[in-house]
């Protein structure tokens, strides 16, 4: 088991992986990681590195080459659109039964999203999304061979998400291997970093936070009150999304190969250094928020546009946002309901919890609901 080292956090403990917690001791805005690599959380300086060229390629998880070419902006644009589909209309069905969010976290809701909102494509399209699929390689190509032949004879529709309906209607071989990557890869970032924000806000909220938003009479209530406390009970679950991405974000680093664009920008940064880049570390800085390490999602109520908050970048700056971030909220704040309307009760042994070293950030815990 990775080594790791204890935080405190609202009573009960967040332990992060000792690169994580090696990470968070630092006071310096701006400092070395390794022989090549500069890590920068000022809020200036991130601006500047971002807006000093356009994200590369293969800079990107979603938008990678794949099928031996890189991934047209019209093919990206139409991936974007599709997904954004498929999710508005996932929001609007009944979820599948609670039980499905049993289990170990983040895991069990990233399975959960996925047959939420991609069970309606037929095999073998819908293995691309399965996590034990998608955990294997050998696997993956198998599936990737099958779906090269599929789909059924047959036109537009007929259940399949307008994510799958871009495989179908690939117009030669190469498309269609860059639609079969695309969905793989969509439905992968969109679900797991969904399943990841919800359960940190759980993990955040606390058993007396949880209990307060249990049931939908319980939230309108305390959406509707007119007092603000300095716990989850002032605000509403849009906000705590919010105040769990200040505090814990999911993307917590962006990564930037060196080059010739950033080495004017600050002293220490040189020709040769790759940029890390890290909201976790911003997002918790004092010159930048009252109580930064307090969880007050009461912060947010009233901000029209949480994402112009100066130095918070949940999702990245004007140039390099997320691609899917109109989508991450209004998910996490649809499952987040789902667990909290079935009494998802979080299990964890002496109140503590795991941050593992992962390109996404997320706490670890048992749950199991009460409906």
């Amino acid at each position: 088991m990775e080594e790791s080292a204890a935080a405190p956090d609202r009573g009960h403990s967040i332990v992060y992986a000792p690169r994580i917690q090696d990470l968070l001791a630092r006071e310096e805005k701006v400092f070395r990681i390794d022989a090549t690599t500069v890590g920068v959380s000022h809020c200036d300086l991130i601006a500047d590195v971002v807006a000093a060229r356009p994200v590369r390629s293969a800079e990107r998880s979603v938008y990678k080459p794949a099928a031996g070419a890189d991934i047209p902006h019209d093919s990206a644009t139409r991936t974007i659109r599709a997904l954004g589909k498929d999710v508005m209309e996932g929001i609007r069905t009944p979820p599948p039964p609670a039980r499905g969010l049993n289990g170990p976290w983040p895991y069990a809701a990233t399975s959960y999203l996925r047959q939420w909102l991609f069970a309606s494509d037929p095999l073998p399209v819908s293995l691309l999304s399965k996590r034990g699929i998608t955990r294997s390689p050998a696997l993956s190509r198998i599936v990737d061979r099958a779906v090269t032949v599929w789909p059924e004879p047959g036109g537009a529709g007929h259940g399949r998400t307008a994510l799958a309906e871009q495989i179908r209607s690939a117009s030669d071989a190469r498309e269609r291997g860059q639609a079969i990557a695309m969905y793989r890869r969509a439905t992968a970032t969109l679900c797991d970093g969904v399943a990841a924000l919800t359960g940190n806000a759980l993990w955040l909220m606390g058993p007396a936070g949880r209990e307060q938003l249990m049931g939908r009479a319980g939230r309108k209530q305390l959406m509707d009150s007119a007092g603000r406390e300095h716990d989850v009970a002032g605000a509403d679950l849009t906000a705590v999304l919010w105040e769990t991405l200040r505090l814990l974000p999911p993307a917590w680093m962006l990564y930037r190969t060196g080059g010739d664009a950033y080495a004017g920008l600050h002293p220490d940064i040189r020709r040769e250094d790759n940029v890390a880049l890290f909201p976790l570390l911003m997002h918790r800085h004092p010159d930048y928020w009252s109580e930064p390490m307090d969880f007050r999602p009461e912060r947010w109520t009233g901000v029209p546009d949480p994402e112009k908050t100066p130095a918070f970048m949940p999702f990245g700056f004007d140039g390099a946002r997320c691609w899917a971030k109109h989508l991450v909220v209004p998910l996490a704040e649809r499952l987040l309901t789902v667990a909290l309307d079935n009494r998802l009760a979080v299990r964890v042994p002496n109140q503590e919890t795991h941050v593992p070293l992962r390109s996404l950030l997320s706490v670890r815990f048992d749950a199991r609901s009460g409906a």
